[in-house]
Formats: C-alpha cells, sequence, structure tokens
C-alpha cells in the first residue's frame, strides 16, 4: 500500500493581528478529518528569514541564512503545499513572496493549492501566487477557497464562527481531493 501524501498547511501572513489563524485553524480542522492524506500547519512566524539576500537560488547556490536552511530541510518533508493567503494591495504577502524565493528545488513536482480570506477572497493574490506556483515547478490546483466580502467581514469584525459558513465545504472537499489527487500521481512520477 503507497504511504499516505504529506501535506503542508503554510500560515502566509506574520502579523501580530493577523486574521490567518482563523482560517487556518477551520481549514486543518476540516481537512485532519481526512484519511487520505497527512496534514502539518506550518508557520511562517517560526520561519523569520530576511529579505532574501543570497548569492542566487538555492537551485545554484546553497543558502547561506540558518533560518532559510532550517525553512528548506521542513520544506523537503511535505508532498504538497497548501497556503493560507491574505491579499495586500491585490498581491501575496510579502512573507510568503520572500519564503518562496529561499526554496526552489523543495517546491518542484508537488502540488499547490490556496486558501484565501479577504474582501475578494484574495482571488488576485491566489492567481499571483498560481502564476510563482508555476516557475517553481509546482502544479497548482485549480480548485481553490475563497472567504471573501461578508463572509470574511462578518467572521473579522462580527463574531461569526468560519464553521457556519456550511456554503465553503463544497470547495474545501474540492480543493482537498485535487491536492491529495496531485500529491499522489506526483509522488509516483517523482519516484519512477
Amino acid at each position: 500500500m503507497p504511504r499516505l501524501p504529506k501535506l503542508a498547511i503554510i500560515v502566509s501572513s506574520t502579523r501580530a493581528a493577523r486574521f490567518a489563524d482563523k482560517p487556518t485553524a477551520w481549514f486543518s480542522g476540516l481537512a485532519s478529518q481526512r484519511t487520505d492524506a497527512e496534514f502539518e500547519v506550518v508557520d511562517l512566524r517560526d520561519f523569520p528569514m530576511p529579505f532574501f539576500d543570497e548569492v542566487a537560488s538555492n537551485l545554484y547556490a546553497p543558502a547561506q541564512n540558518e533560518v532559510a536552511q532550517r525553512w528548506q530541510k521542513k520544506l523537503t518533508e511535505f508532498d504538497g503545499y497548501i497556503f493560507i493567503t491574505a491579499e495586500y494591495n491585490h498581491a501575496p504577502t510579502g512573507v510568503l513572496k520572500n519564503a518562496m524565493d529561499y526554496a526552489y528545488p523543495e517546491w518542484n513536482k508537488k502540488p499547490a493549492a490556496f486558501v484565501g480570506y479577504g474582501s475578494v477572497g484574495a482571488a488576485r493574490a491566489i492567481e499571483q501566487l498560481r502564476m510563482i506556483a508555476v516557475e517553481l515547478q509546482m502544479a497548482p490546483t485549480r480548485t481553490s477557497v475563497n472567504i471573501q466580502g461578508a463572509d470574511f467581514f462578518a467572521v473579522w469584525q462580527q463574531g461569526k464562527d468560519l464553521s457556519e459558513l456550511t456554503h465553503l465545504l463544497p470547495s474545501v472537499n474540492t480543493l482537498l481531493d485535487e491536492v491529495v489527487w496531485w500529491a499522489n500521481a506526483l509522488n509516483a512520477a517523482r519516484e519512477a
């Protein structure tokens, strides 16, 4: 029997006042109910890398920064990645882009999926992240989860719980189905 894929749920905001903890807890709780993959939350707060200042991508030269080395080592544990992302000024967070730049071979030939939140559910940030993922030789999933508009503001400002937003569950389930399928397919291809 093939091993279960191990997927990282990456928290991509590090601000003290971040909203990211709510969708991360909600999504990881739903993901953990599955029996076809293992999930682990990876918080960028635990990897405080400076702005990218290496001589080159670690595709060409080993990283010198110790935190970056630890980040790269952590990424190698996973068969795919689910990014919990905000949208700042129509783009992903700077800390996430920086973290993505600090690795290269670790991302290659693995799936990427996205859970976004904000006024438009981080849709514009997710589109940019999909382009970045392709450049890092990742396979982005078609489906994303977008916590947007009234839903986002109801949770952020009015105390509503994300578990009440049951209309998001079909997107969650489809995203998880896709990322697990891609993780299995790409694992098999990498091992062949």
